[in-house]
C-alpha cells in the first residue's frame, strides 16, 4: 500500500465520502440516543457509540456480501429498528419534568450499536466498493470518518434541543428504512418477488408511520401517568 500514489488517496477520498453520505441516518439514531443521557455522558455516548459502530462496520464490510444472501437476516433486523425507533420517540418526554427520561450510557451505546448493524447492511457495500478488497485502507478510511460522524451527531443533538420535531423525523426514518429493509430480504424476495421502487417505498411508508403512531401512543401514556 503505497501512500504516495494518487491512486491510494482518491479510494481513501471515495471511502470517508461515501461514509459520510451513508452515516447521516447514523447520526440520527447517535444523537437521539445520546439526547437521552445526563450533559456530562452525551459527548461520551456520542463518541464510544461512533467509535464502536465503525469498528462493527468494518467487520460488517468484510462479510456483507455472504451476510446479505442470509434469508430472513433483513426481516429480523428490520423488526429490531422498528423497536429502537419505537422506542426512542416514546421515552420522548416521559420524565416527570417534560423532559426526557434519563438512560444509562452503556443502553445508549447499546441503541446505536443495534440501530448502526441493521441499517449499514446495504450500506457497507457501498464502502467496500469504494475499497476494492484493500482492508488495511477499509480501516483507515472508516476510521477516519469517526470525527465527521461525531460531529454530524453533536450538531444534531444540539438542532434537536430547539426543534423536538426533529426527534419524531428521526423516529420516522427509522421506520422507513425498516419498511425497505424488510422487504428487500432474499426471504421476502423468494417469497413475493422483487418489489418494484414504488411498493419497497411504500413498505417503508407503512414502516414510518407505525414507529411515529406507536411511539407517539406511548409518549402520550407516560405523560398521563406522571400526571397521576
Amino acid at each position: 500500500m503505497d501512500f504516495t500514489t494518487a491512486a491510494f488517496w482518491a479510494a481513501l477520498g471515495s471511502i470517508v465520502l461515501a461514509n459520510i453520505v451513508l452515516s447521516g441516518d447514523n447520526a440520527v439514531v447517535i444523537a437521539m440516543a445520546a439526547r437521552s443521557l445526563p450533559a456530562h455522558q452525551q459527548r461520551r455516548a456520542i463518541f464510544w457509540g461512533s467509535a464502536a459502530a465503525i469498528v462493527m462496520r468494518i467487520v460488517l464490510t468484510l462479510l456483507a456480501v455472504e451476510m446479505l444472501k442470509w434469508p430472513y437476516l433483513k426481516i429480523v433486523g428490520a423488526l429490531l429498528l422498528l423497536y429502537v425507533g419505537i422506542s426512542l420517540l416514546g421515552d420522548e418526554g416521559s420524565g416527570d419534568d417534560g423532559h426526557p427520561m434519563i438512560g444509562t450510557l452503556a443502553a445508549a451505546i447499546r441503541t446505536i450499536l443495534v440501530a448502526d448493524l441493521v441499517m449499514s447492511l446495504d450500506n457497507v457495500l457501498a464502502v467496500a466498493a469504494a475499497a476494492n478488497g484493500n482492508t488495511p485502507l477499509l480501516v483507515i478510511g472508516l476510521a477516519v470518518s469517526i470525527p465527521l460522524i461525531i460531529f454530524g451527531s453533536t450538531l444534531l443533538l444540539k438542532v434537536m434541543d430547539r426543534f423536538p420535531i426533529i426527534i419524531t423525523l428521526g423516529a420516522a426514518l427509522l421506520g422507513f428504512l425498516a419498511g425497505e429493509v424488510m422487504f428487500t430480504d432474499p426471504a421476502a424476495v423468494a417469497r413475493f418477488g422483487e418489489l418494484s421502487p414504488t411498493l419497497v417505498s411504500a413498505a417503508g411508508a407503512v414502516g414510518a408511520a407505525l414507529v411515529v403512531g406507536v411511539g407517539t401512543w406511548l409518549q402520550r401514556r407516560a405523560r398521563r401517568r406522571a400526571l397521576v
